[in-house]
């Protein structure tokens, strides 16, 4: 969702160096063997029946590489499908990746971190022998997530009716069963709550880091409506401590109270969802937001550049709490940029270059497997295009996960194009019965609820998840706001959520 007009930050340029921890450079003594010029990692992030992701890290141990070409030879008949961090080639066993533009420069004892999704048959041997621009490399053996052994299913033995399991108390680890969302006991769950906007935009705009109180005294307000969720929307140049950001509100500041947000909201067992909201890359545009190339407004898709860094850190920082949901990317608009048939999923699911938009695109594809090769199995929200809007082809472009833990995310708005129940049935149905669905932001302009009503007894018909926009005091016409006060006094839309929340449980 767009936000009410605000002061324009005054922002300057910022690089982020994209490197992993280097392995250091061991001097020689005369008459020693040289140390490689490079040094490879090759891991298996994930696998599954007949495919795996892959991913290589390569440290440069020499001059700065302004331009780099990696080369192996799969040992077992393995086939990259896709891939990402580089432009990738294979020609029968051998593998080559070549730089992006914006990753070709490495420093002596930098790495870069590129990634792929293969597929293989009778054995999945890790290659031995990598080069760099066709000079040898050293190899170091990287962690593997080999392919589970089947194991037989024991016959049922026959019983009378159960009863269904019942959910565990405060937030649950969710997980992804068929199309539903489940917690540790396997009872099905749904996400019904809120979203509370702010730390996507008041650190760009150098005016905090929060819209408005987010104490132990305002979440209760928030769980007094009977919420069980709340989204948190998030600034990738804040959370990445980009130097255009003032210092009290970025980096490390930033992450702390993003973090203890997020704590406060499992206190009061609500499910925290953390979601990249406004990001870098200059795009001007069919509906551009804004021209600042930095993360000031909503873009059309995530940038190469920091999203997957984006992602990675975020990962890392919730990954041993699956209570925490991740959402990968507010409202995707490709579709506007790059109108032709076929090409805005093309570029939704894989990135790289997409016309109309200027610059490095990450795709959806890319930000799954920056999280997952942290090791995070936590539910990922994965959104559709036209601003979210638009699930037409979600399942056909639907981005691999190895965990299996991904639902789809959608947005709806009484302005939006698919607002209407045909428009449900035909695109959000099918989609319903194969994943699990959550409407990230529902509401209206109108400053009532009736539209969202519709939209709720269609979701709860179905028992699908919906989270209302916006736990904020803004004017209901602009925001729309769910509240004219923190202590949780509602407006006129507000009190349609509140009270449709509080009749459910």
């Amino acid at each position: 969702m767009r936000h009410p007009p605000r002061l324009s930050a005054l922002l300057g340029g910022a690089v982020l160096t994209l490197a992993s921890t280097a392995l250091a450079v061991v001097g020689t003594a005369p008459g020693a063997a040289a140390a490689p010029l490079c040094t490879v990692q090759y891991s298996v992030v994930g696998s599954w029946a007949g495919g795996f992701q892959g991913s290589v890290t390569l440290t440069n141990n020499s001059a700065t590489l302004h331009g780099w070409t990696l080369g192996f030879s799969f040992p077992g008949g393995q086939e990259i499908g896709q891939g990402w961090g580089a432009k990738w080639s294979q020609s029968g066993a051998s593998a080559t990746a070549l730089n992006e533009s914006w990753n070709g420069t490495v420093g002596t004892g930098a790495s870069v971190t590129v990634g792929f999704i293969a597929s293989w048959s009778g054995s999945n041997s890790a290659p031995t022998t990598f080069t760099l621009d066709g000079a040898a490399c050293s190899a170091v053996p990287g962690p593997t997530n080999p392919t589970p052994t089947p194991t037989a299913t024991p016959t049922p033995t026959p019983t009378g009716p159960t009863d269904p399991p019942g959910p565990v108390s405060g937030a649950p680890e969710l997980s992804v069963t068929g199309n539903r969302l489940t917690d540790q006991n396997g009872a099905t769950r749904r996400l019904l709550g809120v979203n509370r906007s702010g730390a996507e935009f008041m650190c760009v705009q150098g005016h905090g880091i929060f819209d408005g109180p987010v104490d132990d005294a305002s979440l209760r307000a928030i769980a007094e409506w009977e919420a069980n969720t709340v989204r948190i929307p998030l600034n990738e140049e804040c959370w990445l401590g980009l130097d255009n950001i003032k210092p009290e509100y970025r980096g490390s500041n930033y992450v702390d109270a993003v973090r203890g947000l997020v704590s406060r909201v499992l206190a009061h067992g609500m499910t925290p969802v953390v979601e990249l909201h406004w990001t870098y890359g200059q795009y001007t545009g069919n509906s551009s937001g804004c021209s600042d190339v930095h993360a000031s407004c909503q873009k059309p898709m995530p940038d190469a550049q920091y999203a997957p860094a984006f992602w990675t850190s975020v990962a890392n920082a919730f990954k041993t709490d699956r209570r925490v949901v991740f959402d990968l990317f507010n409202e995707p608009y490709p579709d506007r940029a790059t109108p032709a048939t076929g090409q805005p999923w093309s570029c939704w699911r894989d990135g790289g270059t997409c016309p109309g938009i200027g610059y490095e695109v990450a795709g959806m594809q890319d930000l799954v497997d920056s999280v997952r090769a942290t090791g995070a199995r936590n539910l990922v929200l994965v959104p559709g295009i036209a601003y979210s809007n638009d699930l037409s082809e979600w399942l056909t472009h639907s981005p691999v996960d190895p965990t299996g833990n991904l639902a789809a995310a959608w947005h709806v708005y009484n302005f939006n194009t698919c607002s209407n129940e045909a428009c449900w049935q035909s695109s959000l149905a099918p989609v319903a019965a194969r994943v699990p669905l959550v409407a990230g932001e529902i509401g209206e302009n109108t400053c009532g609820h009736a539209f969202i009503d519709h939209v709720m007894k269609w979701f709860d018909d179905r028992s699908l998840s919906y989270l209302g926009w916006t736990w904020n005091t803004w004017n209901c016409n602009s925001g729309p706001a769910l509240i004219t006060s923190y202590d949780g006094t509602p407006t006129a839309f507000g009190t349609g959520l509140r009270d449709h929340l509080r009749a459910l449980n």
